[in-house]
């Protein structure tokens, strides 16, 4: 059974850096992509950036590129995603998430708080 589970959020002022890691199991982690997604209160889930199997390219969403670099660990089945200058509209739950025969698998999220 497809296992994602993701750590290192946390609260930061403004400006700060986290990085977000997820670590998969019940996959053979290398041969796909994965992505991070987040979720705003009272908004709905939204992509951040993703990786492909190894490791180039990667796509960012528009409000994140330039601040945010998503990779991957193949020997460790973990994709991390390092993110500083951080803004308080990049407070979210952090997801990440793997889609295997056309199932969508997500982690239970990690909460990240930028204060102003």
């Amino acid at each position: 059974q497809v296992q994602l589970e993701e750590s290192g959020g946390g609260l930061v002022q403004a400006g700060g850096s986290l990085r977000l890691s997820c670590a998969a199991s019940g996959l053979t982690f290398s041969t796909y992509a994965m992505g991070w997604f987040r979720q705003a209160p009272g908004k709905e889930r939204e992509f951040v950036a993703t990786i492909r199997r190894t490791s180039d390219p990667t796509y960012y969403a528009a409000s994140v590129k330039g601040r945010i670099t998503i990779t991957r660990d193949n020997a460790k089945n973990t994709v991390y995603l390092q993110m500083n200058n951080l803004k308080p509209d990049d407070t979210a739950v952090y997801y990440c998430n793997v889609n295997v025969l056309n199932i969508a698998y997500w982690g239970q999220g990690t909460q990240v708080t930028v204060s102003s």
